[in-house]
């Protein structure tokens, strides 16, 4: 292994929530009087912690989100999670290998840490993540794509930064990595490679990902 620390995005790459979350996030704005189709959400917000979204409709229509936004579309995506969210096919074989290899590795996610600990709940992925694995946008003054969140778990990990690598499925993770002068391997399940920008390679597949590391 040539990393010292793999740092996974959480959404999209080890549970498979950025469809789901998507759709929720689509819906409840347009509700809200800001009409958001699924492929919108997923263009501007996918990866992004939740200050996006306050911050977009902002600008785009001079208006406040509700008081109890934040909790509401938590509530509504953690019920969706609880009844349909399942691991990314592959995932957990890439762990158990990391595991069975000794090569440290953590989590670091725009999400809160109810969401991320919510999703592990309903995948089983609780497993492989304790608390002193997971950090959150929550955890930092800035989400993606500033390097604040990569860094911090870098430094809570004991890494070196130029020694670890991201696993990532955002253009705004991918950012992030860049930034915080790490590798970053680009999923494109669901986000079309062009979207990536400047990642180390792209893989589609999570069978493809361990040789990519070693």
């Amino acid at each position: 292994m040539r990393y010292d620390l793999v740092i996974f995005d959480n959404d999209g790459v080890l549970v498979d929530s950025e469809p789901l979350a998507n759709r929720i996030l689509a819906a409840y704005l347009t509700e809200l009087g800001h009409p958001t189709t699924y492929e919108e959400s997923v263009r501007d917000y996918m990866g992004a912690a939740v200050h996006r979204i306050h911050d977009l409709v902002g600008e785009r229509s001079g208006q406040r989100l509700p008081e109890g936004f934040d909790e509401e579309i938590e509530a509504r995506t953690a019920a969706a999670f609880a009844r349909e969210l399942a691991p990314v096919p592959g995932v957990v074989e890439v762990l158990e290998r990391l595991v069975t290899d000794g090569v440290p590795y953590c989590l670091a996610s725009s999400g809160s840490h109810d969401r991320i600990a919510a999703g592990h709940r309903a995948t089983g992925l609780v497993k492989w993540f304790g608390p002193e694995r997971v950090f959150s946008a929550q955890d930092v003054g800035r989400g993606k794509p500033a390097p604040d969140l990569f860094l911090h778990a870098a430094r809570r990990m004991g890494a070196d930064p130029r020694r670890c690598v991201v696993v990532e499925d955002s253009p705004l993770g991918v950012r992030a990595a860049v930034a915080a002068g790490m590798d970053v391997y680009g999923f494109t399940a669901m986000m079309p490679a062009e979207r990536l920008g400047e990642v180390t390679g792209l893989f589609g597949d999570m069978d493809e990902l361990y040789g990519l590391l070693a």
